[in-house]
């Protein structure tokens, strides 16, 4: 069997607590456990997410199972993709979703709570930045 045959892709939510603290689960089982994860950040309960994958692998080993491959999904609430990638500026992809910045930023803050056409904006915004990454070149 090929390598790529092997590969797996499981979506990961990411959100941030009530106490601050980021959460990282698995929406589907992955070597017959679901993983959570936990974090001070994203980056954190990212890297806790793998040590967490790793033992359920290692543990699927030792019972005889053959692992497959597995790549992760993200999706976030927009506390956690704004700690994620703090280097994104929330005023400039508020005014470029034709969203309030000063509503975004409570968003950021959760303070309050987006509904799905605010992440229907948010989403078609990020698919234009990242085309435009894509395009760029030094």
């Amino acid at each position: 069997m090929h390598r790529q045959d092997m590969m797996k892709q499981v979506v990961v939510t990411i959100s941030q607590a009530s106490d601050g603290s980021f959460w990282c689960h698995t929406e589907e089982d992955v070597f017959g456990s679901g993983l959570n994860a936990v974090g001070a950040s994203v980056k954190e309960a990212k890297e806790d997410l793998m040590a967490c994958l790793e033992d359920a692998r290692l543990d699927f080993v030792e019972n005889g199972g053959m692992p497959e491959e597995i790549t992760f999904l993200f999706k976030y609430d927009l506390q956690s993709f704004f700690d994620y990638f703090s280097f994104l500026n929330i005023t400039d992809i508020a005014r470029r979703s034709g969203i309030n910045p000063s509503l975004m930023r409570q968003y950021a803050r959760g303070l309050k709570t987006a509904g799905e056409k605010t992440y229907c904006r948010l989403q078609t915004c990020l698919n234009t930045i990242t085309a435009e990454l894509q395009a760029a070149a030094f």
